[in-house]
């Protein structure tokens, strides 16, 4: 069997979740959602009370969970985490514990391990991984966001930058375009359009 990996990435706000959940449905492969590795382990770390800016404590908290995905389910020591890694708390924390190359080392074993017992076929959406990159402008990506949380439009603008900025800025794997990435800007694009462009670079690149 070919390996097929498509790796989607991009800010948030840029419809990521969406399309990478059609994108696997019509390649008929498994969608793994990095984020929520990195939800989990914001979790973890909570529940421990450790100093979430402290990487060594936070390291070793990672190191002794276990992470998994079953369809779609955010498994945490076995327990299916999915909806409350969702809230406020995990998402801020996911954001912090990201910045540690150390939390990002031991989650990228996860994730690759994830892939490798799926037969090296699946979308994988997340950050700082991907060889197709969504974009949009910044005005768009927050109206999205803003339609999905309920929240004021300048307010998730003001988040979104302030989160770009973060993710731009840390040391370990920052934020950018990687060399050879595909580069599609959905701010005036469907979602099917957005699908459609991806599935046929994925069918190009496997033949």
């Amino acid at each position: 069997m070919t390996d097929l990996i498509v790796t989607l990435d991009g800010p948030a706000g840029t419809g990521k979740s969406t399309v990478s959940r059609k994108v696997a449905s019509r390649l008929g492969v498994p969608r793994l959602d990095t984020g929520a590795f990195y939800r989990a382990a914001g979790l973890a770390a909570i529940r421990a009370g450790v100093d979430l800016a402290d990487h060594e404590a936070v390291a070793n908290v990672v190191a002794g969970i276990s992470l998994d995905q079953d369809e779609g389910r955010m498994l945490l020591d076995g327990l299916d985490v999915s909806e409350e890694i969702r809230g406020p708390e995990s998402t801020e924390a996911s954001s912090r514990v990201s910045t540690h190359p150390e939390v990002r080392g031991l989650l990228v074993v996860y994730q690759r391990d994830w892939v490798a017992r799926h037969d090296n076929r699946a979308v994988v959406e997340g950050r700082d991984i991907g060889s197709v990159v969504l974009d949009a402008r910044p005005e768009i990506r927050a109206q999205r966001r803003a339609d999905q949380t309920g929240k004021e439009h300048a307010g998730v603008l003001d988040e979104l930058r302030a989160r770009d900025e973060r993710d731009s800025t840390r040391r370990a794997s920052p934020l950018i375009i990687p060399e050879g990435a595909e580069v599609i800007d959905t701010s005036d694009m469907t979602v099917d359009e957005v699908v459609d462009r991806i599935v046929e670079l994925a069918r190009e690149a496997a033949v």
